[in-house]
């Protein structure tokens, strides 16, 4: 496996949400649809991406009133079909001006799920960080 696809990738926020989490590019794009921000177009892109997302590969369930809160999605540094789409929400975000980051790791944490493209993990670390100087979080 070349360097480059050793171990995992998760774009998210750089700032925890209130519960302590970083919210990731999906959940941060939804949002903006769901309150009705988005253009026409980024609403058609979200739309068919998010579909796309959804036919094309397995949905973790992991998620729920009796599973960890603190369980966040990863990407398989491997995953280049999955990844590839990711810039599209980045796009998005960009000109919400929405700050985004992509983190890499090579242990992500406890291990919930797993399959051929994605991993969902609880880190080990606790979730923290600092809130922006205003006190939103995106």
């Amino acid at each position: 496996m070349p360097a480059a696809d050793a171990g995992y990738v998760r774009f998210r926020s750089p700032y925890p949400s209130f519960s302590g989490l970083r919210i990731g590019i999906f959940g941060l794009v939804n949002v903006l649809g769901r309150r009705g921000m988005l253009t026409p177009e980024e609403e058609r892109f979200r739309q068919e991406n998010n579909a796309w997302y959804d036919a094309a590969y397995p949905q973790p369930d992991v998620y729920g009133p009796d599973t960890d809160p603190l369980a966040e999605c990863w990407f398989k540094a491997s995953s280049h079909e999955l990844v590839s789409r990711v810039s599209g929400y980045l796009a998005i975000l960009d000109a919400h001006s929405i700050a985004w980051e992509e983190v890499r790791t090579t242990d992500p944490g406890t291990i919930l799920y797993e399959d051929l493209w994605q991993v969902v993990a609880v880190s080990a670390a606790p979730p923290g960080g600092t809130l922006p100087p205003d006190g939103c979080a995106g």
